[in-house]
């Protein structure tokens, strides 16, 4: 389940796309679920990270590529003209 769970979570990957190596994706996302509200999960993840780092393993150095970075078209809080007749209303009232 572990294994599951890590390997998700390296490769961005939706629950459904798990490989069928680690299981059914559910059985994984309901361990995953089980051990995140336990605080189980935010256990290992820091014993991990001081195991990894007391070895020299862990590169604390940080990189971001935003060019990978999308916002959805809709998450924009700005108003773009449409051409409908609101506008065209809008417009006469203006004029007058």
């Amino acid at each position: 389940m572990l294994e599951g769970i890590i390997y998700r979570y390296r490769c961005g990957i939706a629950w459904r796309d798990l490989p069928a190596v680690f299981g059914p994706w559910q059985t994984v996302w309901t361990w995953h679920r089980r051990l995140a509200t336990e605080g189980t999960w935010d256990s290992i993840v820091q014993s991990l990270i001081a195991q990894a780092d007391a070895e020299g393993l862990v590169d604390w150095s940080v990189s971001v590529d935003s060019t990978i970075t999308r916002a959805h078209q809709h998450a924009t809080n700005t108003s773009r003209p449409t051409g409908g007749c609101i506008e065209l209303h809008e417009s006469g009232r203006r004029a007058a």
